[in-house]
């Protein structure tokens, strides 16, 4: 098994703004946390920007013209509620999408099994035709739709644990023919205030946690809940929406989890991934506000994820 780190520097040249929460900084710790050891043993993948053709696959063609567009050609500019743009931003969006598409054609190759991508801006948010929550392109669902059309990748997982509910693959998988499981667990009552269970389907599972949730609630929610739909699922790529906002020390959600738990669930989800998937999965980066936790989370769900690779 050989995982792989694919990032590139344009998602430093995304620049919302003083004081935004989803910050270049976010990416600069990871850069160092890939620089440390064990981590440093990890190969570095090419990350190749989307292509249209991807990016169509998840989004609409006017969707992505009115992204384009509205990228300023000097200073920032406000597209959402909580989204921000600066001239950097068209390419950080693009090399975002496309490094889960180049992870996923180098697992394809037989080049990686693992591959965890940090990029910027985040993506579970993203709707067919609409941008939220600091999103613009819907990395994660590229990468899917990719793998499928591709690559004949014929049954995709996505588990989502960021606390927040990524509304945008959750409306994405409902479009889909089925062949897409959706996982999500989140903080109830917790903006975008979707992902009820009483809409869940076959192919679009969400799960609710109450705000202070821990490590206990956290852990009897998947080993009863969202690995048993998923070893039923089957899936023969398994990617992971990695947000590590819900951990105890972030400052937009009220959850109580700590490092061990994205350890946790990353060597079960692997467990998984090697029973149906031949190992193979792609983790994206999504939110994490909280430097020091973002850096020591992603620490712990790497080290769960490339295994023995990094005590060699």
């Amino acid at each position: 098994m050989k995982t792989t780190l694919y990032s590139h520097i344009s998602g430093l040249r995304h620049d919302t703004g003083h004081s935004h929460p989803e910050r270049a900084e976010r990416l600069a710790v990871i850069f160092d946390l890939f620089g440390e050891n064990p981590f440093s043993k990890l190969t570095l993948g090419n990350v190749r920007p989307a292509k249209e053709e991807q990016i169509l696959r998840a989004h609409p063609l006017h969707y992505i013209e009115h992204i384009q567009k509205s990228v300023p050609d000097q200073g920032h500019k406000q597209i959402d509620d909580d989204t921000i743009v600066s001239p950097g931003s068209w390419d950080a969006a693009m090399h975002a999408a496309g490094a889960v598409c180049s992870a996923v054609d180098d697992i394809a190759a037989g080049k990686t099994t693992r591959a965890f991508c940090a990029m910027r801006p985040p993506g579970h948010h993203a709707e067919p035709a609409t941008s939220m929550g600091f999103c613009l392109f819907n990395n994660i669902f590229i990468g899917a739709r990719h793998a499928q059309a591709t690559h004949g990748f014929n049954k995709v997982a996505i588990v989502d644990f960021d606390v927040h509910h990524g509304n945008g693959t959750d409306a994405m998988t409902r479009r889909h023919d089925g062949s897409i499981l959706f996982i999500s667990s989140h903080q109830d009552h917790l903006w975008p205030y979707t992902g009820l269970e009483e809409d869940n389907t076959e192919s679009v599972m969400n799960f609710m946690l109450p705000p202070k949730s821990g490590s206990e609630s956290f852990r009897k929610l998947y080993n009863e809940k969202v690995f048993p739909a998923l070893t039923h699922f089957a899936p023969d790529l398994l990617m992971i929406s990695a947000g590590f906002d819900a951990h105890k020390d972030d400052p937009l959600a009220q959850m109580r989890l700590v490092e061990d738990d994205f350890e946790w669930v990353t060597n079960e989800l692997g467990k998984i991934a090697d029973q149906s998937a031949k190992g193979r999965i792609v983790s994206v980066l999504e939110g994490g506000y909280n430097l020091e936790a973002l850096k020591a989370s992603a620490a712990a769900h790497l080290r769960a994820l490339a295994g023995p690779e990094l005590t060699v």
